[in-house]
């Protein structure tokens, strides 16, 4: 939920699990991680090429963990955005209690997980 009361959507990049969370990035000067603080309930959804997909919630828990912003610099894509573990507006966080549902068009019932 945006600070504007309305639902909103909105992608992230999946870092790596470690010590049994899964950890995520962004940059602290986005809406998002402003909404976030505000409301740290959060679901992302993922489709697969073939038509699977997975909803993810739980609570999002912002750690200043250097350790896990180093590995997230082994991304292209997050070294190139960031430069640095360094970098003051690169913040990570992990999953609090998460709850995943994978689902697909096969007919079979969802799959549930606690994480």
């Amino acid at each position: 939920m945006g600070r504007d009361g309305k639902a909103k959507c909105r992608p992230f990049m999946f870092c790596f699990e470690k010590d049994n969370k899964l950890w995520f990035c962004t940059n602290n000067q986005k809406d998002v991680y402003k909404d976030i603080q505000v409301n740290p309930k959060i679901e992302i959804s993922v489709s697969s090429p073939s038509y699977a997909w997975i909803r993810l919630n739980g609570e999002a828990v912002f750690e200043d963990n250097k350790e896990v912003k180093e590995g997230c610099m082994s991304n292209p894509i997050v070294k190139g955005q960031y430069n640095s573990a360094d970098n003051p507006i690169f913040e990570v966080f992990y999953l609090k209690d998460a709850h995943a549902v994978i689902a697909d068009f096969s007919g079979n019932p969802p799959k549930e997980y606690n994480l």
